[in-house]
């Protein structure tokens, strides 16, 4: 069965334990960003479907790999997110914007 996606590191080992023979390659650099970021769609994609904790924790994983992927840590991440936080606020208010007329 041809499948052609982006696949977390152990699937492989996860087929063969199955007494299957997967036949994977390793990406490069450039098929690897964009392979992450068709994996982020998808994820997201089934967020909106199925709206679990699974899914979450899915996408969070891809927003890991493309923040080391472009060259950062997940504690840099961490950081601006709690900047940008304190300076600007979170989504916990529920505040919807109507206009900024005036």
């Amino acid at each position: 069965m041809e499948i052609q996606k982006l696949v977390r590191d152990k699937i492989p080992a996860i087929i063969q334990a199955q007494g299957k023979t997967p036949s994977i390659r390793i990406l490069s650099d450039a098929e690897y960003t964009a392979a992450l970021e068709k994996k982020l769609d998808e994820e997201v994609a089934e967020f909106h479907k199925d709206q679990n904790l699974e899914e979450l924790a899915d996408i969070l994983e891809v927003v890991y790999a493309l923040t080391e992927n472009l060259g950062y840590s997940k504690e840099e991440l961490q950081a601006l997110r709690e900047k940008k936080a304190a300076e600007r606020g979170g989504f916990r208010d529920r505040v919807f914007l109507i206009s900024n007329d005036g």
